[in-house]
């Protein structure tokens, strides 16, 4: 069985009520869960959002280091950051252990990233080609010249 392709999904695709228990729960208990599921589908719609925002100021923050030849990572920021999250995890009644593991993994993201920055500033101030960002923001697909075919069209 192969996995399904989510390249072309929209919010809108999404079945609030899908679930595996459909059928065999009394309707009354399913109506609840359905309801209480609905809250949690916009905590998590929000938390994409959030992280969207958090990511785009990251972003600035590696275009900063990168101009400035400052490195990716910031050992001491991180233990800072850490031991505040633990704390205000402590304060909301979250496990501080699941939050250090969420934000360890938003950090090494963000370190990536700012790698990836500094690795196409530092091709920039050699070759003076700007690279062209991919569709997903993630990467590179090549220099503005590598997108022109041979007959004048485009390789997008």
């Amino acid at each position: 069985m192969t996995e399904p392709s989510h390249a072309h999904l929209s919010v809108e695709d999404f079945d609030p009520a899908a679930s595996s228990l459909t059928g065999s729960v009394d309707p009354a208990v399913m109506a609840e869960l359905l309801s209480i599921r609905s809250s949690i589908d916009n905590f998590d719609a929000t938390l994409v959002y959030l992280l969207a925002e958090r990511f785009k100021a990251t972003q600035r923050v590696g275009i900063l280091k990168a101009k400035h030849q400052l490195p990716p990572a910031d050992p001491n920021r991180e233990k800072a950051q850490i031991q505040r999250l633990r704390a205000l995890a402590e304060s909301a009644h979250l496990d501080p252990a699941f939050a250090e593991k969420f934000l360890n993994f938003i950090i090494s993201e963000v370190i990536h990233h700012h790698q990836a920055i500094s690795e196409s500033h530092s091709a920039v101030a050699a070759t003076g080609v700007v690279p062209v960002v991919s569709l997903d923001g993630q990467g590179f697909v090549g220099s503005p010249e590598s997108l022109t075919t041979d007959d004048g069209g485009t390789n997008l």
